[in-house]
């Protein structure tokens, strides 16, 4: 059941460009648990695979998705008030953390990820988008963190994400608001990378994504590490950091094809060894 809600699919002749779309069209890619589920156990064959090498989601249809699940959000909202304060609230609180942790597991793949932001990425949909290392949006696509708007507290990471995209201000903002703003307007402000014409999408995440591939995988693995440490660390912790990961890329095969490759003035080819 769950498998058919996303679709997973591998680009360049060596598969190293993975494309997991999210294929729910009918409702408009909704973050329901049975997607997070199909996305978490995509993401776990994506990451066990060294082949990998960048990974982009998209959504199918019109839109990227269009945010959470209405029926599940009725749901909890009508369990929560039939007993405020009592055993219901810890229910709702245990099952939005899992329910995080299916969607947010795109963090946890090893090698870069972009979202590719077709058209509507609203609530709980944006929150994913924002998870992921890199953005490209349509110009018209419509962005937004909604939840006040619905009369619910931001979730999905997404206090966490957005200012640090986009500044506290910018984040204040969209979160207190709900404001929905265009890829032309998100890419001003920081919160996508660049944007694209709607049909041309895909395909500029796509090209970004070969890119790294190109790149010595070995090197942009550490780099996506180093990254992520980066948002609590001390300069001499991430120094530390990537003191180790040189001393590990001198002992690659790739080190020494790139150093030859420039001397030889030529595009290297690194195998990730």
């Amino acid at each position: 059941m769950t498998a058919n809600l996303i679709r997973l699919e591998r680009h360049r002749a060596d598969g190293s460009v993975a494309l997991l779309v999210f294929d729910d069209p009918e409702r408009r890619n909704a973050m329901t648990e049975a997607m997070g589920r199909a996305v978490s156990d995509a993401i776990v064959r994506l990451s066990a695979d060294a082949s990998v090498r960048a990974v982009v989601l998209t959504g199918a249809g019109s839109a990227f998705s269009a945010g959470g699940d209405l029926a599940m959000l009725e749901e909890k909202s009508a369990a929560g008030r039939a007993a405020p304060g009592g055993s219901a609230r810890g229910e709702n609180r245990a099952f939005m953390r899992a329910f995080y942790r299916l969607f947010l597991s795109v963090r946890d793949l090893p090698c870069p990820s972009i979202a590719a932001i077709n058209g509507a990425a609203i609530g709980a949909g944006l929150a994913v988008a924002l998870a992921c290392d890199l953005r490209v949006a349509s110009r018209d696509a419509k962005l937004g963190l909604n939840f006040t708007k619905l009369g619910i507290h931001p979730g999905m990471g997404s206090t966490w994400t957005l200012p640090r995209l986009v500044g506290s201000a910018h984040a204040a903002e969209l979160l207190y608001t709900g404001r929905i703003v265009d890829g032309a307007e998100a890419e001003r402000i920081g919160m996508v990378n660049r944007c694209a014409e709607r049909d041309a999408v895909v395909a500029t995440a796509l090209a970004i994504a070969g890119e790294i591939a190109d790149a010595a995988p070995i090197a942009v693995r550490g780099t996506k590490q180093a990254l992520r440490n980066a948002l609590a660390a001390q300069l001499d912790e991430q120094l530390a950091f990537e003191a180790e990961q040189q001393a590990i890329c001198y002992e690659s095969a790739d080190l020494a094809e790139g150093l030859r490759a420039t001397r030889e003035k030529r595009t290297p080819v690194f195998r990730g060894e």
